[in-house]
């Protein structure tokens, strides 16, 4: 991902959830413009999805369960979305729900973006850009870890496991706090 000055993000998360951390500084640190949600305008999905459009954000910050109600609003609509990436984040993410928006728009208008996270690193940990496959094969894509953490996945017994296997992500690295 590269962001710069022309990018407009959504500040839509409470300033209480650490999401909103990359919303506003994410947009800030990179020169970009933050359209901050009011807590009112983010429970209409009708609302929201016309802000988007017609302030022209370009970088959209979900979890999955909001996303899902700006993809039912996105079906009604014949809006002319200007989003470069949605990021998901918060919960985890079942990429079989996006297959409907994946039929509309692709994976690449705008490229969708799974990032994981704790509350040590104050955001996210890992990456994972979603193409037709991972969309097609389902679960919870992580992807790999951000470049100040190194991040490992081991076994009940603290030994490291292979790509794909199911474990304990541990964290570590200049970015943990």
């Amino acid at each position: 991902m590269s962001f710069g000055r022309e990018d407009v993000w959504t500040l839509f998360h409470s300033y209480g959830f650490d999401f909103s951390v990359w919303e506003l500084w994410g947009a800030l640190g990179n020169g970009g413009r933050v359209e901050v949600v009011p807590y009112w305008l983010s429970r209409d999905p009708a609302a929201f999805y016309e802000l988007v459009e017609k302030r022209g954000v370009t970088v959209l910050s979900q979890t999955p369960s909001a996303f899902g109600m700006f993809m039912a609003q996105d079906a009604e609509s014949h809006g002319d979305l200007s989003l470069r990436y949605v990021v998901f984040g918060g919960e985890a993410l079942e990429t079989t729900r996006l297959a409907p928006w994946v039929e509309r728009h692709g994976v690449t208008g705008p490229e969708l973006i799974n990032m994981y996270g704790i509350t040590e690193t104050t955001v996210h940990v890992t990456y994972a850009p979603l193409g037709e496959e991972e969309i097609a094969a389902g679960g919870s894509w992580i992807g790999e870890g951000l470049g100040d953490l190194s991040t490992w996945v081991l076994d009940g017994e603290q030994r490291a496991l292979g790509a794909g296997v199911e474990g304990e992500l541990y964290v570590g690295g200049a970015g943990l706090c």
